[in-house]
């Protein structure tokens, strides 16, 4: 089921421009040097965002990795200067899908990476 619904997503639901986003916001970000960390956390976003079914994305710590110092400030700035901006655009995309019955599926992945949004820098991919 969760393959199904991966393929669809990424079809259908706006994985596809969703991924293609992700990934050139994280190559934009590798530009700079200083946006080196928060273009690793885009791309790690991107693959999360192509296929987000029967995966979570979850604090480092929660995984037993140790948290880098200054990822709080990081993750401040982050929300500042575009988190917020793309949890709005996501929790759009999952407002209009959820008024479907079939895009319910797909409006509850876009409010996960909504969250994801806010703080991408020190989580990593489980999968479930």
């Amino acid at each position: 089921m969760t393959l199904i619904l991966n393929i669809l997503w990424f079809i259908f639901g706006g994985g596809l421009i969703a991924w293609l986003l992700w990934i050139l916001t994280g190559g934009l970000l590798f530009i700079t040097v200083v946006g080196i960390p928060f273009a690793w956390a885009a791309f790690r976003i991107a693959g999360f965002a192509a296929f987000p079914f029967g995966k979570d994305l979850v604090d480092a710590r929660d995984v037993g990795e140790a948290r880098v110092v200054g990822t709080g400030l990081a993750n401040f700035l982050w929300i500042i200067l575009a988190g917020i901006w793309l949890a709005i655009s996501h929790i759009l995309a999952g407002a209009s899908l959820c008024l479907t019955i079939i895009g319910i599926p797909f409006g509850f992945a876009h409010f996960r990476l909504a969250l994801v949004c806010f703080a991408p820098l020190g989580k990593r991919v489980v999968y479930h």
